[in-house]
């Protein structure tokens, strides 16, 4: 499973009715791709559709859909977001990794 922190939800909500989807019907699309200084780097995104292979999550009102393949290196995993002045944007803190990046956005197993 995955976890949404609250102010990840707000964020989320606020960038999907920007870019014309809907929080409660769409899709987080939260994945793991080859790349990244450490490796493997985080890969997320909105949906509107569901793939054949995805494992689907409801955590604090967010559907998440994440690939098989990725889920492996994504449970426990809570995302969350930090603003302002030193904000990276979306985190992921996740309890698989043994190593990350500086900026946060890749790790190792």
């Amino acid at each position: 499973m995955i976890q949404v922190s609250d102010t990840a939800r707000k964020k989320i909500i606020s960038l999907m009715e920007e870019d014309g989807f809907n929080a409660s019907t769409d899709y987080v699309r939260v994945g793991v791709k080859s790349g990244g200084c450490s490796g493997l780097s985080y890969d997320l995104k909105f949906d509107k559709n569901k793939g054949e292979d995805d494992k689907i999550f409801v955590d604090n009102d967010i559907t998440i859909a994440v690939e098989k393949k990725s889920f492996l290196y994504l449970a426990g995993t809570i995302l969350e977001y930090s603003g302002g002045l030193n904000g990276k944007g979306f985190v992921f803190n996740n309890p698989n990794a043994t190593r990350t990046c500086g900026c946060g956005e890749s790790f190792s197993l």
